[in-house]
């Protein structure tokens, strides 16, 4: 299991594209560290296939 933790969406897509050859997302949550900004971490849960 990888818990994947990303600020950027963009690099996330990416890496998920990559990533997703091994592993399948399993659960994709928004996190916001930085209340009353527009900024938000995503964390995704991959499992092995």
């Amino acid at each position: 299991m990888i818990f994947y933790v990303s600020c950027n969406p963009e690099s996330l897509g990416r890496d998920l594209k990559i990533l997703t050859a091994k592993y399948s997302v399993d659960r994709l949550v928004a996190v916001d560290l930085f209340p009353h900004t527009d900024h938000v971490e995503t964390v995704a849960r991959l499992v092995r296939r």
